[in-house]
């Protein structure tokens, strides 16, 4: 799993500011302590400087250091039951004075072997689901908050079924997909007219996939053509409109809202095509989110894309009547 770079900053600066406020509030507390026992203050100086002397006697050239070690660790040990009963007699625990990392795992660097610790990856989820946020209702959209109520019993005679049945078995196929989400999870085309769930449920797995430290793109498709068209064409100068085409190609998962309502010139159509073709060579998961219905998609796209979304995508197709409508003439 791969965060953008913009995601990854911010992530990275708000690890530091709780890591420096974590260090401001240690200190704090400290120091409270040397103001009520100052003999504390000198042992913590003794015990810091008798650690010096060790090192420095263990790595002397030329003698057998061992004496003088045992020497120092015999007077570091005597300092620091000294400490002990002095902590006791405040009434404080003896490692109230040591400093402890809040992730034992990397000690508060945000790497462990190479790789990002557990704790990094947290701060960046939580950054990354601020980003996603700003487009998307995902403090109220998700699964556990989709209801069928709004989707007709009758069956629909043309499809053999009606569409709460049918918005019940992609509700089931969202939930699953979300839940088993990983490399080369797959792709969905989600398809019908507006007003009945897509960018819903696309907020549900977005905020699901998130949370499992996946790197998440949502985005219009006009947005997104827009800025390969700025790559492209050089209308935009600097790093930041090639950070949003890596970041389209790259991330974990893209959900392109919106298909169809932009403008179709032989450049969409290229840059649709690289956007596909590269996400499923890479096995790098898309939703694609349109109101067309797919006889619509295969006027309006070249047959290579059609071909690509058809042979590589799972069709969701909703149907219904338009749930904003009907929650707005219900009051």
């Amino acid at each position: 799993m791969a965060y953008d770079g913009k995601i990854v900053r911010r992530a990275l600066r708000r690890f530091e500011e709780d890591k420096q406020d974590r260090e401001d509030r240690a200190r704090d507390r400290r120091e409270a302590v040397f103001q009520r026992q100052p003999r504390l203050r000198e042992i913590d100086a003794e015990l810091r400087g008798t650690m010096s002397r060790i090192l420095s006697t263990a790595l002397r050239k030329g003698t057998d250091p061992r004496a003088a070690v045992e020497a120092l660790k015999k007077q570091n040990l005597g300092l620091q039951e000294e400490r002990k009963l002095l902590l006791e007699g405040l009434g404080l625990p003896a490692d109230c004075l040591e400093d402890r990392p809040a992730c034992p795992l990397c000690g508060d660097t945000g790497w462990r072997d190479g790789r990002m610790c557990r704790c990094l990856k947290a701060y960046c989820a939580r950054e990354q689901q601020k980003e996603l946020s700003r487009i998307l209702d995902l403090g109220n959209q998700s699964f556990e908050t989709f209801s069928l109520e709004w989707y007709d019993q009758e069956e629909d005679p043309a499809l053999g079924v009606s569409p709460r049945e049918n918005m019940d078995w992609i509700l089931r196929t969202c939930r699953r997909y979300a839940a088993a989400f990983g490399p080369g999870s797959g792709n969905l085309l989600l398809t019908g007219d507006p007003g009945l769930g897509k960018t819903f449920l696309s907020a549900a797995i977005a905020r699901e996939v998130s949370g499992e430290g996946f790197s998440v793109v949502y985005d219009t498709a006009a947005h997104i053509f827009g800025r390969f068209e700025a790559q492209k064409f050089g209308r935009e100068a600097g790093e930041a409109v090639e950070a949003d085409v890596d970041r389209v190609l790259d991330c974990d998962l893209l959900i392109l809202d919106d298909l169809g309502t932009e403008l179709t010139t032989p450049f969409v159509q290229s840059a649709l095509y690289t956007i596909v073709n590269t996400r499923i060579t890479d096995r790098r998961a898309t939703i694609l989110s349109t109101n067309l219905k797919l006889d619509d998609l295969g006027r309006r796209y070249t047959p290579q894309i059609v071909s690509r979304i058809e042979g590589e995508y799972q069709v969701l197709p909703f149907f219904g009547e338009d749930i904003r409508r009907l929650k707005k003439e219900r009051g």
